[in-house]
């Protein structure tokens, strides 16, 4: 007679279960997907390196020579070590530039999308889980908000706040100005997308449960029903980031971004822009190249982001 011995199961780890889950299995079908990441990946990189592996700090002006200036990339006849990529009208070195305009883009788009994302996940919970009045008076702001361009709301709440304070701002405060101009332009989205999954969790038993053994509002919402509601939002703001990414390259190129003593790629665009047809190429070229594959590539994962955690094309 055999005797079967019980003990404990191995728990795995999460890399574990990702690894044989059906997400990372589609992700390793689509190489579109994989290149996206790996480009991705390495501007993020870059981007987080930069102190380390940029020739020079281009906003030191101790580091800047005059007599640099306007350097063409190293393979041209007059090109210059270590400025592989040239240098602009300061003198600055153009790679060290876009690493570092890289970074600075990175941290407000991120910073746009979790402000956006707490915005609209949390009025997406109010209104879809109490409903009423609460529920009609928040989506018809957001109903009004959509009849309008994210990038004019941004513009309006940048230019509404810089009259306020009468312009008056250091380096810190207009980042976190611009960040969030973004959040309250991209909000919508994630209200609406909470709401309508909120609506189908309410009614389900869990949340009926919860209710009678005397659970709070907040809890309930916070600790069962949020965590089931997140898939679409994940979706949204991998893509919301590429968008929050330009919303923050226009307001600079406009020159109601971020200000000059720490460009991002949309300061460098529109510094660039002004020798564009004096021969300077160079300038505008590489932060632009740089911006356009960093958004591909996002909105490459986040197209296909939503289509494998789409279960009708399963």
């Amino acid at each position: 007679m055999s005797v079967l011995v019980h003990g404990p199961v191995p728990t795995r780890s999460a890399l574990a279960r990702f690894r044989d889950s059906d997400l990372f299995a589609s992700f390793k079908r689509s190489k579109l997907a994989m290149a996206a990441f790996a480009v991705t990946l390495l501007l993020f990189t870059l981007a987080l390196l930069a102190p380390l592996i940029s020739p020079q700090n281009p906003y030191d002006p101790a580091q800047l020579e005059l007599i640099n200036s306007n350097l063409p990339p190293l393979w041209n006849a007059d090109g210059q070590s270590p400025f592989v990529l040239g240098t602009d009208d300061q003198g600055r070195d153009v790679l060290s530039a876009v690493f570092y305009g890289l970074r600075l883009s990175l941290l407000v788009g991120i910073l746009g999308v979790v402000v956006s994302g707490l915005i609209g996940i949390g009025l997406g919970l109010i209104a879809g889980y109490f409903g009423g009045f609460v529920d009609t008076l928040i989506m018809r702001v957001a109903d009004v908000q959509l009849t309008f361009p994210a990038i004019l709301i941004a513009l309006v709440v940048d230019g509404v706040a810089k009259a306020a304070l009468g312009g008056q701002m250091d380096t810190t405060a207009s980042i976190w100005l611009i960040v969030a101009s973004i959040g309250l332009s991209f909000w919508v989205q994630y209200a609406r997308t909470v709401r309508s999954s909120v609506m189908v969790e309410k009614n389900k038993d869990y949340v009926q449960a919860g209710r009678l053994i005397g659970l709070s509002s907040p809890v309930i919402l916070v600790r069962h029903v949020l965590p089931n509601v997140l898939g679409p939002v994940f979706v949204i703001a991998t893509i919301n980031l590429a968008l929050a990414i330009i919303t923050e390259a226009t307001l600079s190129f406009l020159g109601t971004g971020l200000p000059d003593s720490m460009p991002s790629l949309g300061t460098l665009i529109r510094t660039g822009n002004r020798f564009l047809f004096s021969g300077e190429w160079w300038i505008v070229a590489f932060p632009g190249l740089a911006l356009a594959g960093l958004v591909l590539a996002i909105n490459l994962l986040g197209d296909w982001l939503r289509d494998a955690l789409n279960p009708k094309l399963q």
